[in-house]
């Protein structure tokens, strides 16, 4: 740290010394070319007086227009309006000044021309200055560079802004890349040059294109591109030979500022998903979420991490992220505070079930919105476990729900999934009846004078990565080299990527009025055999003939395919999320199969336990 900061006071000083001398220059050569070479004695003291007024007034506003941090490598046409901007407006300061001082001995006379050549002299001097490295790096450097047979050939897939800033960064850094072209479908880029690459033809194009020019590797720079466009790029690369395949994320997980090479990676699973991302209205979550305390459950899980830091990137009061896991929760805080060091947070290793310790958490630290994630979710580990499914997904849930009625937390948003639809799992049915719970605990809150807390759910389908999903599963069995174990050839499921999952919640929460359990459509569901036998092929290995494909059969409570949405749903204003029409709960039947539950937990009754879930919730085995 010491280190960069050196480094940038050692450019600043630099760069000011440059000015000052420069602007200095300006003036003097203003004076002699207005007088022909040759500037009579009588100025001298004039041109003194023009360098003093200069150099401070023309200094303050390239701090003005922060001249002075920029990074010179990658300097553009819009820094170079700065400087014209703070030239420009700071000669006309000068002249100001020379107007009002116009009676001093020392003004007296002055020739106004010299004005706009001091100032054009100025403009050439520091600009040139500033494009000086810039012109370096991509035309001395550069040239140098292409003549170098160690670096990689690559195709560079997007001529818009994106590829632009990639390849202006490749060309004025030590990159180990050479860029042969780019490749886009824009009719108006074809043949053009960027940066000196041309673009050498459209998408369809790329394998004639690769066996020309001999590429080893292409990089995919549409962070707005469809998946259906990334999928058709990465199966004409693997068509072509290429198996080194890289891309740029999309424009949701992009921060702000220039894009460079440590923002690619390899092409993943999630790239591929016949599916796009839902548009998400941020404003209206920045509205409930900036500068509230903002609790999550279960947070060291994999969607409760990755909930905890899109809510840092709006900006909360407080973060609390409950977790009973030590290790993950360890884990967890220590990237939540590398990632956002400025964001207050606290960390709570709790069970939910605990009812006094959560209640006076609630109670000391008044969070305002509570995401719950917490819960047990594998289908199969729950069918043998009934007993901690009731206790940990559906009595956790009353526990939360009750307490943040107590302490008039304003919005409560419980994870929900597909398997709650027509459940055919223990964890199916659990989660099913943490939906009623939500919505019972709701109805409760609007027979108070005041609206307190506004219960909400969201059901959404697999998602890609977490934590014993089919992904790294697979991962783990193509790393072992196969078999690759899939239960049956037709069975499909939905799914979406973790970023969009928890953005979706926080929709929900921005858009729910309490007693709504919204779904997402989807898209179309995918068959698990396909999803393996892609990402054996990301792996660089052939489906069947390098890593196995073997069926195992369907595991106890799975369906073979999971509804999300049926034809009743009701539209939101938010594109692609609906609200589930459910049937009418009956509150007295919930309460006393509820206390049940407690009952029956406590003699350790698991059958009991069972038989009451399935005598409020319909199976459909």
């Amino acid at each position: 740290m010491n280190l960069f900061k050196k480094t940038n006071f050692t450019r600043t000083l630099f760069f000011l010394l440059c000015d000052v001398i420069l602007i200095s220059l300006s003036c003097w050569l203003g004076f002699l070319l207005r007088f022909d070479g040759i500037i009579p004695s009588q100025y001298f003291l004039m041109i003194k007086g023009f360098i003093a007024l200069a150099v401070p007034l023309t200094i303050l506003f390239f701090l003005l227009e922060r001249l002075y941090s920029v990074s010179w490598s990658y300097i553009s046409v819009r820094e170079l309006l700065k400087v014209f901007r703070a030239i420009i407006v700071s000669f006309l300061g000068i002249g100001a000044a020379l107007f009002i001082f116009r009676h001093l001995p020392i003004f007296e006379g002055f020739p106004r021309s010299i004005l706009f050549i001091s100032a054009f002299i100025a403009l050439l001097t520091t600009g040139g200055i500033r494009f000086s490295k810039r012109i370096y790096l991509h035309g001395l450097k550069r040239n140098g560079k292409n003549n170098n047979q160690n670096l990689s050939p690559i195709l560079i897939v997007g001529a818009g802004e994106a590829g632009e800033q990639l390849v202006r960064h490749i060309l004025s850094t030590k990159s180990p890349y050479q860029p042969i072209g780019f490749i886009d479908d824009d009719l108006s880029k074809q043949n053009i040059l960027i940066h000196g690459v041309k673009v050498l033809g459209k998408i369809d194009q790329i394998p004639e294109i690769v066996k020309k020019e001999k590429i080893q590797e292409i990089i995919i720079a549409l962070p707005s591109a469809s998946k259906k466009i990334i999928k058709k790029t990465v199966v004409l690369a693997r068509e072509s030979g290429i198996q080194k395949i890289r891309i740029l994320p999309g424009t949701n997980e992009l921060l702000a500022g220039k894009i460079n090479l440590s923002h690619l990676r390899d092409i993943s699973i999630e790239d591929l998903l016949g599916r796009e991302m839902v548009q998400i209205d941020t404003k209206s979550i920045q509205e409930y979420i900036t500068g509230k305390t903002i609790l999550v459950t279960g947070a060291a899980g994999s969607i409760g991490s990755q909930l905890c830091q899109q809510i840092c990137k709006f900006y909360p009061k407080k973060l609390i992220a409950l977790d009973q896991r030590e290790t993950a929760t360890f884990y967890l805080e220590r990237e939540l505070n590398k990632l956002f060091p400025e964001t207050q947070k606290l960390f709570v290793i709790a069970d939910i079930c605990h009812e006094k310790k959560f209640d006076l958490l609630l109670e000391r630290e008044k969070p305002e919105v509570i995401f719950h994630a917490a819960a047990y979710k594998h289908v199969p580990m729950m069918e043998t476990n009934a007993d901690e499914a009731i206790r940990n997904n559906i009595l956790g849930t009353l526990n939360l729900g009750k307490a943040a009625l107590k302490n008039k937390v304003k919005k409560f948003v419980m994870i929900s999934t597909d398997k709650a639809i027509n459940p055919t799992s223990i964890m199916g049915a659990s989660k099913r009846m943490c939906e009623m719970v939500c919505l019972s605990l709701n109805n409760q809150a609007q027979k108070t004078e005041e609206l307190i807390t506004q219960f909400c759910a969201v059901r959404f389908g697999n998602v890609l990565g977490s934590q014993g999903s089919v992904v790294p599963v697979f991962e783990e069995q193509i790393k072992r080299g196969g078999p690759v174990e899939v239960t049956h050839p037709e069975m499909k499921r939905y799914f979406m990527v973790t970023s969009e999952a928890c953005l979706l919640v926080m929709q929900a929460g921005a858009i729910g009025q309490g007693g709504e359990v919204f779904v997402l459509d989807m898209g179309q569901p995918i068959k698990i055999v396909d999803l393996a036998r892609e990402m054996i092929k990301l792996a660089g290995f052939q489906p069947d003939v390098d890593i196995p494909i073997v069926f195992t059969g369907v595991r106890p409570g799975e369906k073979l395919f999971e509804e999300i949405l049926t034809k009743n749903e009701i539209p939101t204003k938010c594109e692609k999320i609906f609200i589930a029409s459910l049937s009418q709960i009956d509150e007295i039947k919930l309460a006393s199969t509820l206390k049940e539950f407690k009952e029956n937990l406590e003699q350790m009754n698991k059958q009991q336990i069972i038989e009451k879930l399935e005598g409020l919730v319909e199976f459909h085995k």
